[in-house]
């Protein structure tokens, strides 16, 4: 198992200070690195890494630390450092290792720490088990704590399991090795929406312990076991899996039209684009972005927490450089934190061009209305200027944090359904253009070459899926 401990700073810990900071366990403990330099290991005199320290990241994005760590957290005023160690609690002194590293970096550059608690600046000296114990294991991702042939193990203790530079890294080692990435949390833990995508797919599997009713699949409810090396459903007598009592919804939920509760309204974009040179890529996402919400996005990076400030050509840069490599670009952008927004894209390059696959999502309290009349306008918008291949737009009841928990929640309802120009030319437009009975195909650019616009519900009504079903088959016949 292991800990996490963060110090947040408004100065940059240079090589001094983290020196000062990895010698709270004294002058025997030996430095590592991993991941070209990305990685500092605090290690025992055996090799046994004790604290694994990542490179401190500038935080520009306002509100990161609340959104991931809790809303009582304090940090910096403006640009702040976040810098994060991993301890093993594999040996006794790991935890303190880490609060003592961090507390260190507080003292001397201000800020703060989180969890405060662990925080302090005493030497922690190696007990004799620790200091004469055999040999390490073979090294593997920090963030594993258990690896094993068919799962790389994962234990967080936070409010907030983020898709960080630890986890990618984690579910990296764990599909190059075919294992499944299995990540075990407390009951009050929940995940953003980058890492639920990151692990909504087998074979990985988010992990549940809950005291009361043991393991469970915190996505599906499915009561869980560990056996044969890794954590695998718990079956009942018909040999069907069998669903966690704390998981399962109340018999009587409240819906969407009779009783308005927290809401997150969801959008699919696929876009296309010629591969030419002077392309910029982020303009569906940000179209997209000030329509909902008023705003551009905040800003982006390529793990959580969000680090740069919003630029459609950094992120070009980015994608343009790994291409030249063969290696798609993922990304997340995030939202001022009054108006909740986050959003993945996947980038590719193709036959068909430069694709972007978006997913965006924005949250609403109970007093507030989701914008559903710009739906219409945006998809024009998209379809016009941004090469919008296809769009779905829904409606669920759920946080406004943007935060999963490891309860049942209702699934999407679809509200529209958007068919750029070029699939409707493909299809054919006579043939598009008139769906399903109950459905209507509007018209949107110019008339020569319209995409379709299909409206499919007002977000409360389940048969919407029906309709979409339907919907899809019409234009498959094509």
């Amino acid at each position: 198992m292991t800990k996490d401990v963060i110090a947040l700073t408004p100065k940059m810990p240079d090589i001094n200070t983290l020196l000062a900071g990895l010698f709270a366990g004294g002058p025997d403990l030996g430095i590592d690195s991993l991941a070209e330099g990305a990685v500092v290991q605090l290690c025992a005199p055996n090799g046994r890494p004790l604290v694994s320290v990542e490179a401190p990241l500038l935080i520009q994005v306002p509100g990161e630390a609340q959104r991931l760590l809790g809303a009582e957290v304090a940090s910096p005023d403006g640009p702040f450092w976040w810098t994060e160690a991993r301890a093993s609690t594999a040996v006794e002194e790991g935890e303190r290792l880490a609060g003592s590293f961090a507390g260190r970096l507080a003292a001397v550059l201000g800020g703060t720490v989180w969890p405060p608690d662990v925080a302090h600046t005493d030497v922690v000296p190696l007990t004799p088990e620790t200091a004469t114990a055999a040999a390490a294991p073979s090294a593997t991702a920090p963030a594993v704590d258990v690896l094993t042939d068919k799962a790389a193990v994962v234990i967080q203790d936070r409010p907030v399991v983020a898709m960080t530079n630890w986890l990618a890294d984690a579910l990296r080692t764990a599909a190059d090795s075919d294992r499944a990435l299995q990540i075990v949390t407390p009951p009050h833990t929940s995940l953003t929406l980058p890492t639920r995508n990151a692990v909504q797919g087998q074979p990985n599997r988010w992990v549940v312990q809950d005291p009361d009713c043991g393991y469970y699949d915190g996505l599906s409810g499915v009561q869980l076991h560990w056996h044969e090396n890794h954590f695998t459903p718990v079956k009942s007598t018909d040999g069907n899996p069998r669903i966690a009592e704390v998981f399962k919804p109340d018999p009587e939920p409240e819906s969407v039209s009779n009783a308005p509760g927290e809401r997150q309204l969801l959008l699919s974009l696929h876009t296309t684009h010629a591969a030419d040179e002077d392309l910029l890529l982020g303009g569906a996402l940000e179209a997209a972005w000030q329509a909902l919400t008023g705003t551009p996005p905040a800003g982006w990076s390529t793990a959580e927490p969000i680090a740069l400030p919003w630029s459609r050509r950094q992120l070009t840069e980015l994608a343009r450089t790994r291409a030249q490599k063969n290696t798609p670009t993922w990304l997340t952008a995030i939202g001022s934190p009054d108006h909740p927004a986050i959003a993945t894209t996947h980038i590719t390059h193709t036959s068909a061009g430069i694709e972007e696959h978006i997913t965006l999502t924005l949250g609403y309290a109970p007093a507030e209305a989701p914008p559903l009349d710009a739906i219409a306008p945006l998809a024009k918008i998209l379809a016009t200027d941004h090469g919008l291949a296809s769009m779905l737009t829904s409606l669920r009841t759920a946080r406004r944090d943007l935060t999963v928990p490891p309860r049942f929640e209702a699934p999407p309802i679809p509200l529209s359904f958007t068919l750029g120009a070029d699939a409707v030319n493909d299809i054919g437009l006579p043939h598009a253009q008139h769906p399903p009975r109950g459905l209507r195909a509007d018209r949107l650019g110019p008339t020569a070459r319209p995409a379709l616009h299909y409206v499919l519900g007002d977000g409360t009504d389940p048969n919407s899926w029906t309709t979409l079903q339907q919907l899809t088959q019409h234009l498959k016949q094509a």
